[in-house]
């Protein structure tokens, strides 16, 4: 399982191999997607806290980017983080999402995106519970929940 310092390393150094890439031009984002979506996962915008319809589901599945369909997190691993954006321990794979330092606000975060598509999804923390202690923190028009 990852830990914070290998986000920190991933974000620095390099991310791993997605199992398959998805490109598309700005053009066909803005076909596919609704003008929220497209703000938020291609211009890397935030949602309003507590204004996601995911942000208090807790149903069985699998939150899927948005934009691709690409697995990103198993709903077991949501938890309450009382942030009011979705919150998980980890991805469902390691190489599910990528990672790179985000210095656009005052403090230096860690930006979350998927590593299919480059989607923004959010930002990782390391104030979430043990055993990884890491809080990826989500915005929900990035993510869908399927079945599984």
């Amino acid at each position: 399982m990852l830990n914070w310092n290998d986000i920190i390393r991933y974000a620095m150094e390099g991310n791993p191999v997605p199992d398959h890439r998805v490109e598309k031009t700005e053009a066909e984002w803005l076909q596919l997607l609704t003008p929220e979506e497209f703000r938020i996962t291609r211009q890397k915008g935030t949602e309003a806290s507590y204004s996601g319809a995911l942000c208090h589901l807790y149903e069985p599945g699998i939150y899927a980017c948005i934009c691709c369909d690409s697995a990103l997190f198993e709903a077991r691993l949501k938890f309450d983080s009382g942030t009011g954006w979705p919150s998980f321990t980890h991805p469902i794979q390691d190489n599910a999402v990528k990672y790179e330092m985000d210095r656009s606000l005052a403090q230096v975060r860690v930006e979350v995106m998927c590593n299919t598509c480059d989607s923004h999804l959010g930002h990782v923390f390391p104030d979430g519970p043990e055993p990884m202690g890491l809080r990826y923190c989500i915005n929900s028009v990035a993510i869908q929940l399927t079945a599984l």
